[in-house]
């Protein structure tokens, strides 16, 4: 009755398995749907920096599609870079 400081046995513990590779097909459509993702950041980027270089010429109506547009960029950003970093446990 008294504990010797060893672990029980555990005869029916498996080691996990290790993770299956990804696609190279879903890979590259990742990537792809990112750099398409990136272009409405890149317009939101630059309608917004002319927005701030010329206040004189700039609609209020456009900064809920410049929010969207860069929210749509840093989505495709973030896309891009699970593509390449690929699955993490």
């Amino acid at each position: 009755m008294s504990d010797t400081g060893q672990p029980p046995d555990r005869p029916h513990e498996r080691a996990p398995a290790p993770p299956r590779p990804r696609n190279g097909f879903l890979t590259a459509f990742m990537v792809l749907a990112g750099l398409i993702m990136l272009v409405p950041g890149l317009c939101a980027l630059g309608f917004g920096a002319s927005g701030l270089f010329s206040s004189e010429h700039y609609e209020s109506g456009l900064t809920p599609f410049i929010l969207v547009g860069l929210l749509v960029g840093f989505g495709g950003i973030m896309l891009i870079r699970a593509a390449i970093r690929g699955r993490r446990r």
